[in-house]
């Protein structure tokens, strides 16, 4: 993000400004959020469309804020596993869910792969608080990147 103060009806990130507040003055309080404001109308507070996005890498999960980073550094913990991995979000009802593909390293037998699946899915449990289905694939199928990775696929209808 820029910084630069966007027209009306134009997407960015939420930031606010307290101009009142003598005793806790925030001069910009970035929120990472990403929403745009709706065109004035007679009322005499203005509007903004639901939040639609973030500008970081955070995902929200059944109430739960985590980064893919946290998942990324319990995968390196597990010597089975392979540090290439994807966040696969979706929704079944009205519950999100997340299954975490991660390849097995070429050294690893298929048998000790899952056995690393079941103790990242616990270990995610544990420190995350969160459940995830664990799939583990074999080396060399998760998509590359030569720029930055695209570690989240999100499902989820909007």
């Amino acid at each position: 993000m820029t910084g630069v103060v966007l027209p009306d009806g134009e997407l960015g990130e939420l930031v606010f400004t307290s101009l009142t507040k003598q005793a806790m003055p925030v001069v910009r309080y970035r929120t990472r959020d990403l929403t745009r404001l709706l065109p004035g109308t007679a009322r005499t507070m203005r509007r903004m469309e639901k939040v639609t996005g973030r500008t970081d890498d955070m995902i929200i999960l059944r109430g739960v804020n985590l980064f893919p980073t946290q998942v990324e550094e319990l995968i390196l913990r597990t010597p089975a596993l392979s540090p290439h991995f994807q966040l696969h979000l979706s929704r079944s009802g009205r519950l999100d869910a997340m299954a975490v593909h991660v390849e097995r390293r070429p050294d690893a037998t298929p048998a000790d792969a899952e056995a690393a699946g079941a103790q990242l899915a616990a270990h995610i449990k544990n420190t995350i608080g969160v459940s995830t289905g664990i799939v583990v694939e074999d080396p060399g199928t998760i998509e590359r990147s030569m720029g930055k990775m695209r570690r989240t696929v999100d499902d989820r209808p909007r």
